[in-house]
This record gives structure tokens, C-alpha cells and sequence, in this order.
């Protein structure tokens, strides 16, 4: 446990992977090893034998970084010794099991494919058979096993791509929990802010009425200015805490049922001077656009009874075609305003936060004779910043390539599955389809000239002159053993698709002595 404890970080994973490549190394090499121990022993043996077993070394370590070299390096040491040849299944499974991509794996297929027909049919001179038997090699023996071991990756891949998608899907859960918990908290901020902040200023307002009245003693007009004070300090402390609280442009909660006369009547009852202009027309307005109407009728008149006490406020709404105009104004407060914090405008930027989400804009500002008046367009038909708005509220961005996990994760997910399903259907029909066009190159050139029909065959009388034969091929086959009857020659009927010889015609002194059908 000690030596473990002490261990660096993936020194076991090196251990695994190099007693990996040594049990390798161990099995593709066997049958070399075997045929080089075994008798009889050729000129330099052993020296042959120590280099075979030191390129499988190099293969297997280089197979490790570039798979395809050890794969190259196998196939060039089975024109030395054909023993090689049980290796290369291995490592052709390896190179599609480790190789991110297919195009150089088939790029050097290719080349090996005409490099080995220009060698055998070229330069060596092998016949057909031959040039057919080593292309099927290459084929079963290589390609094959390279399909299976990227189907194998690909499998691989998927299950990686589930475990991500997995994960994403937890993630979106837990941060969507965490979207309703802060919108919760952005509706409370904003509704103590609207709501709250609202009555304290009306409180502030009927305590400055209170401070001034003329038939008030000067120890209760004492009181009234610490309550005015006190409701001010709150407000302000208030205020901070909102700060913290809220999101800028997160949603606001009103009253249920609660209109903008209903706020203009609560304004008048704490002394406020409140004129309300609104046309029947706006009585039925959009969601969206309503909402953001009632938030700026409650800001302006919690702003004016806060800065402008005493000041009467214009409140009007009017409707022009598919627009509302929603207007609040106040005149200066007739003895200066009260003492009270300086303002921060938080509220005016949520305030044109809520209008643009509206589709709308916002105008705030003071007037040239005094006072400070609020100004907003909004339209009364849904527009596409109500999409925007209602991503917002619930803290999801506002465009699809902006979205969490899960939808990168699904798309990956959907893509590995694409991959793996097109892998195993190249898998099954590549080496079937790559025999048939294999078949179909090599059948042409094998039975060119040899083939001999049975019709013909049973038409040839034994005795008859080699010259009078009617009907025999140009070109005959390679016998198919070594050791033959001499004098004989082979043909084939056109079996598909290897074209073996079936017709056996042996002849002496340039007569035909025997006809035989051979299987």
C-alpha cells in the first residue's frame, strides 16, 4: 500500500499499458518464433529470427502513438516470412480501434492493393491466382479487421457521448433550479421595491402633511419629522438590500387585479395630488404591455412623492393606433424638496429595462419649468422582444445557439449514433462488396481465353490431332497441383468466381489420349 501510496500520478497506467503491448508482442510473434525455432535451420537463422522479433517490438511500441505505422511495418515483414501474416488482422484491428480519422488507413489500403498487383503481376510475374489469393488476404486479413476495430471506436464513442449527455441533463436540472430560485428572488426584490418602497413613500408623504399642519403642537410635529425621517432612512435601507436582491431586468410582480386607477386613488388617500387622464381605449392592453404601464405609473409616483411632496403629478394614458403613450409629470414641490438620499436611478433603469423588453421606449427627464416627468411608447401588439422578455424572466439567453448543455450534448449524442449505425453497415457490406469488385477484376483476367464449354468438351473424340480439336481455348491454366501428368493440359467451364480448372486433356505425340472432368 505504501509503494501505491508513494506512486506518481499514472505510473499504474503506464505499468498496464506496457505488460499490454509485452502480452502483444508475445502473441503476434508466436508463430514466428515457433517456425524460427523450429528445424531445419536456414544460413544466419538466428540473426533473422532476433529481427523479426525486433520489427514486431518496434510495431507494437509504434502502434501505440501511429497505429497505421505498425501496421505498415507487418505487412512489409510478410515479404519476408509469411508468418506475418497471422499479425495482421491485430494490428489492422488496433488501427481502427485507435485512429481518429479513416482516410489515411484507407489511403495506404489502396496503395498496399496496387503496390502488390504492379509487384505480383508486374514484376514477378505471379499468375492470377495468385495476384486473387493475395488480394483476399489483404481484404479478410486487413480491411475487415480495421472496420471492426473503428466499429468498435465508434462504439466506444457513443457511450461516451450518452455519459455526456447524461451529465448535461443534470446540469440543465440543478441550473434550473437555480433559475427558478434567483427568479423567485428577483420577483421578491421586485416587489418589494414596486410595492413596498411605494407605501413607505406614501408613508413619508402623510408624515411630511402631518409636519407641517398648522394645528399641530411642536412635540407631536417633532414626532411626525422623526417618522418622516425614520420612514426615509428605511426606504433608503431598503433600497440596498433590493440591490443586492435583484436582477436588473428580472420580472416584477403587481397586485393581482391591482390597475393604474386603483394606484392613483391609493396616491390621493395619502395626500398626493394626482390627475388621471387615461381613454377607454387602454383599459384592455397586452400582458406585457400592461404590466410595464402599471410599472411606470407606480415608479413615477413613488418617485414624486419621495422628491416632489406637495407637487401635483399628471398621470395621463391615450392610445394612437397600435401605440400607448403613457405620460407622468410633476410640477416642482412648492417648499423645496425634503431632505432625503441621494437618488441612484436604479429605478429608472429597470424601469426603461421593462419598457424595451416591452417593445416600447422611455423618456425621463426634467422639465424645463421645473419638475421631472416620465415619458414611455408602448406598442399594443405583440413583438418579438416579448420572446426576449420572457427568456429573460426566467434567466435562459434569448438566442438557440446560446443554450445550455443538453442541446450540444443530444446533438452529439444523435451524431455518435449516426456514426456507429453507418460504421456497422460499412462493416457488414465493405468486405462483401469489396470482394464482389474484387471477384469482378480478377474473373476477367483469369478465364480470358481458358474457358472451354461442355458442349465442346463432349464433341472431342480421344485420338483426334491436337490440331483438329474444334473449339479449344488459346490459353490454358496453371496446373492445379505441382506434380502432374506431363502433356496435359487444364481448362476451366467459367466457374464464378474463382475460375479453377475443371477440364483435364492430356495429350501424346500431338493426339489426344484422355479428356477428364476434374474437381
Amino acid at each position: 500500500m505504501r509503494i501505491l501510496d508513494s506512486a506518481p500520478p499514472g505510473w499504474l497506467d503506464r505499468r498496464r499499458r506496457l505488460l499490454l503491448d509485452v502480452l502483444l508482442w508475445a502473441v503476434v510473434a508466436a508463430p514466428v518464433g515457433y517456425a524460427g525455432a523450429s528445424p531445419p535451420y536456414p544460413p544466419y537463422a538466428l540473426p533473422l529470427l532476433l529481427g523479426k522479433l525486433l520489427l514486431f517490438g518496434v510495431a507494437v511500441v509504434a502502434g501505440r502513438r501511429a497505429p497505421l505505422v505498425g501496421l505498415v511495418l507487418v505487412v512489409l515483414g510478410s515479404l519476408v516470412d509469411g508468418n506475418f501474416v497471422f499479425a495482421i488482422p491485430v494490428f489492422s484491428y488496433l488501427a481502427g480501434r485507435r485512429s481518429a480519422t479513416a482516410g489515411p488507413v484507407i489511403s495506404v489500403f489502396v496503395l498496399l492493393a496496387a503496390g502488390g498487383t504492379a509487384l505480383n503481376l508486374g514484376l514477378l510475374g505471379t499468375g492470377a491466382a495468385t495476384w486473387f489469393l493475395l488480394a483476399s488476404v489483404l481484404l479478410f486479413a486487413a480491411v475487415f479487421p480495421w472496420l471492426v476495430g473503428r466499429y468498435r471506436r465508434q462504439q466506444q464513442e457513443l457511450a461516451d457521448a450518452g455519459r455526456r449527455h447524461v451529465d448535461a441533463l443534470s446540469r440543465e436540472q440543478r441550473g434550473a433550479a437555480e433559475r427558478i430560485r434567483l427568479r423567485e428572488r428577483a420577483r421578491i426584490a421586485g416587489e418589494m421595491h414596486d410595492s413596498l418602497g411605494h407605501d413607505l413613500s406614501l408613508i413619508a408623504l402623510r408624515a411630511a402633511a402631518l409636519e407641517v399642519a398648522a394645528d399641530l403642537d411642536d412635540r407631536h410635529r417633532a414626532a411626525a419629522g422623526e417618522l418622516r425621517a425614520s420612514v426615509s432612512a428605511a426606504t433608503e435601507r431598503l433600497h440596498e438590500i433590493i440591490g443586492v436582491l435583484r436582477e436588473e431586468g428580472g420580472a416584477s410582480l403587481r397586485p393581482s387585479g391591482e390597475s393604474v386607477a386603483d394606484l392613483v386613488e391609493g396616491a390621493r388617500e395619502a395626500g398626493m395630488v394626482v390627475r388621471l387622464d387615461a381613454a377607454p381605449a387602454v383599459a384592455e392592453l397586452p400582458a406585457m404591455t400592461g404590466h410595464a404601464a402599471h410599472r411606470i405609473v407606480r415608479e413615477a409616483l413613488t418617485n414624486a412623492a419621495r422628491y416632489a411632496p406637495g407637487a401635483p403629478v399628471d398621470v395621463r394614458l391615450s392610445r394612437d393606433g397600435d401605440r400607448v403613450e403613457v405620460t407622468v409629470a410633476n410640477d416642482a414641490p412648492p417648499a423645496g424638496p425634503l431632505p432625503a438620499p441621494p437618488s441612484r436611478g436604479s429605478g429608472l433603469l429597470a424601469l426603461a429595462e421593462r419598457v424595451r423588453l416591452a417593445g416600447g421606449t422611455l423618456d425621463a427627464g426634467h422639465r424645463a419649468g421645473g419638475g421631472f416627468a416620465v415619458r414611455a411608447m408602448l406598442p399594443t401588439t405583440g413583438s418579438p422582444a416579448e420572446a426576449v422578455g420572457a427568456a429573460v424572466d426566467v434567466g435562459l439567453p434569448a438566442h438557440s445557439d446560446e443554450w445550455p448543455g443538453p442541446v450540444d450534448a443530444e446533438r452529439r449524442l444523435h451524431d455518435a449514433r449516426r456514426r456507429v449505425r453507418r460504421s456497422l453497415l460499412v462493416a457488414l457490406v465493405a468486405p462483401v462488396g469489396f470482394a464482389l469488385v474484387l471477384s469482378l477484376v480478377y474473373y476477367p483476367v483469369a478465364t480470358a481465353g481458358t474457358v472451354l464449354d461442355r458442349a465442346t468438351f463432349d464433341q472431342m473424340r480421344v485420338g483426334t490431332a491436337r490440331s483438329e480439336l474444334v473449339g479449344l481455348p488459346r490459353r490454358q491454366l496453371e496446373a492445379p497441383t505441382a506434380v502432374d501428368r506431363a502433356g496435359c493440359e487444364y481448362y476451366t467451364d467459367g466457374n464464378f468466381p474463382l475460375a479453377e480448372p475443371t477440364w483435364r486433356l492430356c495429350f501424346t505425340d500431338g493426339r489426344l489420349v484422355s479428356k477428364e472432368w476434374i474437381v
